[in-house]
């Protein structure tokens, strides 16, 4: 129990650069994988957070812009949403990557200055960005398909009431959008926490060995030749965030129904077994 302490002084938040610098060399015991492959967990949730996050204004922003009837609005929201939604998300990491590098090869100016963007080839600001542009396409279809399919009653009560324009948008239209896209948003926030598991895998480089939880589980796999022990506590870790994720989505969900008689039905997790 002592050692293990000890381990969880020493490694239990390197991910983020505080503790021991140098990993493991030999002898690596259970209690080791775990610490490090959960302190590697920071920076998966710290993707999926912030990307939800930023993702979720944005996603408000192209649902409501395609359900503009004005073309110069509508478009550009529709090939945003095809754009990310048609592309993987494994090559979208490549391809982003690659552009931030050749940006400043390129001379690219704009109003006279050469856009910088190194520090964009990192994996904390560039695959960062990359996740809140494809939730944020992904979750502009949810909310999209609730602002289509809003029940007739409620805004003709709302025009009987003269609401109207961003009155109506903000008391009606968005908070029944909200509860009516709420279950299936759960979903894409799900989804988006697991995929931050393929930032290891892009060609964002983690900086001075502050990688997330795949990083180190494949490290200690690598090290070991044994994968059937670090990769399965990476599950248990996202099995036990996801029912976090559940938790959290599901009060909210009560906030958002909390006028209608009798009780809310729980969200419940039901996976879609092609995204």
């Amino acid at each position: 129990m002592s050692e293990c302490l000890q381990t969880l002084h020493d490694y239990g938040l390197r991910a983020i650069g505080i503790g021991e610098r140098l990993l493991p060399r030999t002898d690596f015991t259970l209690c080791d994988q775990f610490v490090l492959i959960g302190s590697g967990l920071i920076w998966n949730i710290y993707f999926g957070a912030l990307a939800l996050f930023f993702g979720f204004f944005l996603a408000n922003a192209l649902a409501v812009a395609r359900s503009s009837r004005h073309a110069w609005l509508r478009k550009p929201s529709e090939w945003f949403i095809f754009l990310f939604r048609g592309s993987p998300l494994f090559i979208q990491f490549f391809v982003a990557y690659e552009a931030l590098v050749q940006l400043p090869r390129a001379g690219i100016d704009i109003f006279g200055m050469t856009v910088q963007t190194s520090w964009m080839t990192r994996a904390w600001a560039g695959a960062l960005f990359v996740l809140i542009l494809n939730t944020a396409a992904y979750s502009a279809e949810i909310f999209y398909g609730a602002l289509r399919n809003l029940p007739k009653g409620e805004l003709e009560a709302a025009d009987a009431y003269g609401m109207t324009g961003w009155t109506r948008f903000r008391r009606i239209s968005w908070p029944t959008a909200m509860r009516l896209a709420w279950p299936a948003y759960t979903n894409e926030a799900i989804f988006l926490f697991h995929a931050t598991t393929l930032v290891f895998f892009s060609s964002f480089p983690a900086f001075q060995q502050k990688g997330d939880s795949l990083y180190y589980a494949s490290y200690f796999a690598d090290k070991t030749f044994n994968p059937f022990v670090a990769y399965p506590i990476v599950a248990g870790y996202f099995i036990l965030l996801t029912l976090c994720l559940i938790s959290l989505f599901g009060v909210v969900n009560r906030r958002l129904n909390r006028h209608l008689p009798g009780p809310v039905r729980k969200i419940r997790y039901r996976p879609n077994l092609f995204r």
